[in-house]
């Protein structure tokens, strides 16, 4: 596995690196993203963007990640930015559209309401 005009030039810490031969530039699989310079290993990236897309607090995240907040904190909003930048304007064309049963029926209760056991008090006349 390679890239065109590039030549594997060393394993940099979780991914390999290239040199091009034409531009004599240094990339990895990160070069040019977001995470170009966090030096965190897969596992941990996948982690953090798991905890982005759930909604979970940066400080959270980066206790059960054993790292410091602040980086993620700023992380966090370069992620968030480029998916802002990135995310489709145009309305959806098409006609059929799925939809999943949880969210048509999320307020739908599976058995009725229980009901009192007291007896009802008799009618007054």
């Amino acid at each position: 596995m390679g890239i065109p005009n590039g030549v594997y030039f060393r394993a940099q810490s979780h991914f390999p690196a290239y040199r091009c031969r034409a531009c004599e530039g240094y990339y990895t699989l990160l070069t040019g993203t977001v995470f170009a310079n966090t030096r965190q290993r897969p596992a941990t990236l996948v982690l953090l963007l798991r905890g982005v897309a759930k909604g979970e607090p940066t400080a959270r995240l980066a206790r059960e990640l054993g790292l410091s907040r602040k980086p993620r904190h700023t992380l966090r909003h370069c992620i968030q930015a480029n998916l802002n930048a990135t995310a489709p304007t145009e309305v959806m064309a098409g006609t059929a559209f799925e939809a999943d049963e949880l969210y048509q029926h999320a307020g739908e209760k599976k058995y009725a309401p229980s009901r009192s056991r007291r007896s009802t008090p008799p009618t007054r006349q």
